[in-house]
């Protein structure tokens, strides 16, 4: 009788245990890295300002992450690093900029000088992106830490669980529901293209060769369309010309990425997509209109992003360094 009592006191002593483990909180590491949200904050706002395309990126590396078996760092793995093809070789993945990388890696460096082996790249991509929306003047926001690092990173996995440029509108709503998104926070999270710039790869289809009577896509607005079709003439032979999301406040967090959509100025299909789609239309008129339920709708699909399919305790590690597993 005495062993077994010992054994179900053991028991309930482990799953306590691991309720805690698994649990995110925002005072994860008040006790083993207290410093880690300025340490973060320090070296992100100093790459900001040498390489102000460095939020924009970290924004979407931080979607790509999350979007792909959860925000678990696994998109940072270097295929130079990985017996096989991590997620990062993948073909949507390549376009990703080496800035928001570095940004991670950099804050790594640092906090593994001031707390060695303590703070997981998961969490660190987490505050630099949060901390990026705010140095853009985009909300602030508390996110809970605790994460930890993938095992494994497969490029395979991918495929299926990013939408694309050309996806329609009601397909991006099913893709995001499958994440436990409703199409409030799709919108939403597509604000974050208020900065950042896209290929002319990504959306010369709607420049060129478009059956329709000017030859490109009816919904962009003409004189922004002949724009494009000048600024992306030579795009085949030189893949890295590029144009602002928002061609009004290109470097600015804010709604007026909202604002261009009923104007014909979303630059992306997928885009303009969410205006024409009535589900998708009622909250990009919504944004468009008030800045503030923007602010506040975007914050907290942030902090909901960042939930998605983490990893914690003995579910993952705390890598050294972010780009090896």
């Amino acid at each position: 009788m005495g062993a077994l009592l010992l054994r179900c006191i053991l028991l309930v002593f482990v799953a306590a245990h691991g309720a805690v483990a698994g649990r995110l909180s925002p005072n994860y590491y008040r006790h083993s890295c207290p410093r880690v949200e300025q340490i973060v904050a320090d070296v992100v706002s100093a790459k900001q300002r040498a390489n102000p395309s460095t939020a924009a990126g970290t924004l979407r590396l931080f979607f790509h992450d999350c979007f792909v078996g959860g925000c678990d760092a696994s998109v940072l793995v270097s295929p130079l690093s990985s017996d096989r093809s991590p997620e990062r070789a993948a073909e949507i993945n390549l376009s990703l900029p080496g800035d928001s990388f570095d940004v991670v890696a950099r804050a790594k460096a640092a906090l593994e000088v001031a707390c060695p082996g303590t703070v997981s790249c998961a969490d660190i991509l987490v505050l630099a992106a949060r901390d990026l929306v705010g140095i853009l003047g985009g909300p602030r926001f508390p996110v809970a830490l605790g994460r930890r690092d993938a095992r494994r990173s497969d490029a395979r996995d991918v495929e299926g669980n990013l939408p694309r440029t050309n996806m329609s509108a009601r397909a991006m709503t099913v893709l995001f529901a499958r994440k436990g998104f409703t199409p409030r926070e799709l919108v939403a999270l597509a604000g974050a293209h208020t900065v950042g710039f896209s290929h002319c790869g990504e959306f010369a289809h709607r420049l060129y060769n478009f059956r329709s009577t000017d030859g490109y896509d009816p919904s962009l607005n003409p004189a922004f369309a002949r724009a494009l079709q000048s600024s992306c003439a030579n795009y085949k032979n030189d893949p890295t010309i590029s144009i602002f999301n928002d061609i009004m406040t290109p470097g600015k967090f804010d709604e007026v990425y909202f604002k261009n959509l009923p104007r014909g100025l979303g630059l992306l299909a997928s885009d303009a997509a969410l205006w024409e789609y009535p589900v998708t239309r009622v909250f990009v008129q919504r944004y468009a209109d008030n800045r503030t339920a923007f602010f506040e709708d975007f914050a907290r699909a942030m902090q909901k992003l960042g939930t998605v399919g983490v990893k914690t305790g003995r579910q993952g590690v705390v890598r050294r360094h972010c780009d090896v597993l």
